[in-house]
């Protein structure tokens, strides 16, 4: 898969595990090369691209059904309810596997609080664990990835991979240092309220 669409030098995300490959998968989603990442452990690769594009993945291993991953993911309406700084997330409609939303997202910059609002189309494939999605309009040039779960014979795994580019005038190095904080915490929040329904305790 090449991402973002937005940025043609980007490289696939198979050409990056030279970069941290105990972080991104094979272009392959459901193939697992998880091994080195230890179990409720999560690791974390960021890639600096031209143009004040970031490249980032987050990945935590846990000892879960995947299915209870997923199901968390797709909550659209509610996922503002466990995922941090996320103020708001709603359907704006659904059409064969594909469903578009309108995320807004809020938090302190310095003692000021940034907020961003994003309309996202998301494109669902249950049978391979992937979310992916894209930018349809907001505030930012380019914010498109893919949400991804599975498992493999220790364990079950949730992925995160998120390419971002700022509108002109964002400051890049706040936003980089912020979405690598973020983005674990956004794993976390799957986590705890995937094992909250699956009646457990994180």
């Amino acid at each position: 898969m090449d991402l973002p669409s937005c940025i043609g030098s980007v490289l696939p995300l198979a050409q990056l595990q030279t970069s941290f490959p105990s972080t991104l998968p094979d272009a392959s989603p459901e193939r697992s090369v998880h091994s080195r990442c230890g179990l409720d452990t999560i690791q974390q690769g960021m890639e600096r691209l031209p143009l004040g594009v970031r490249r980032l993945a987050v990945q935590l291993r846990l000892d879960l059904d995947p299915t209870w991953l997923w199901t968390v993911l797709t909550d659209y309406e509610h996922l503002h309810q466990f995922i941090p700084n996320l103020a708001s997330s709603r359907v704006l409609w659904r059409r064969q596997g594909l469903v578009a939303l309108e995320q807004v997202g809020s938090q302190l910059f310095c003692g000021m609080r940034f907020t961003a609002r994003v309309q996202l189309e998301l494109s669902e494939d249950p049978a391979h664990g992937r979310l992916q999605f894209r930018m349809l309009e907001g505030d930012f040039r380019c914010f498109e990835g893919a949400w991804c779960v599975g498992a493999d014979a220790t364990s079950s795994w949730l992925l995160y991979e998120l390419t971002v580019q700022g509108k002109p005038g964002m400051p890049i190095g706040l936003i980089e240092q912020r979405l690598q904080e973020d983005l674990a915490s956004n794993l976390r929040g799957v986590q705890r309220e995937a094992l909250r329904r699956a009646g457990r305790t994180a």
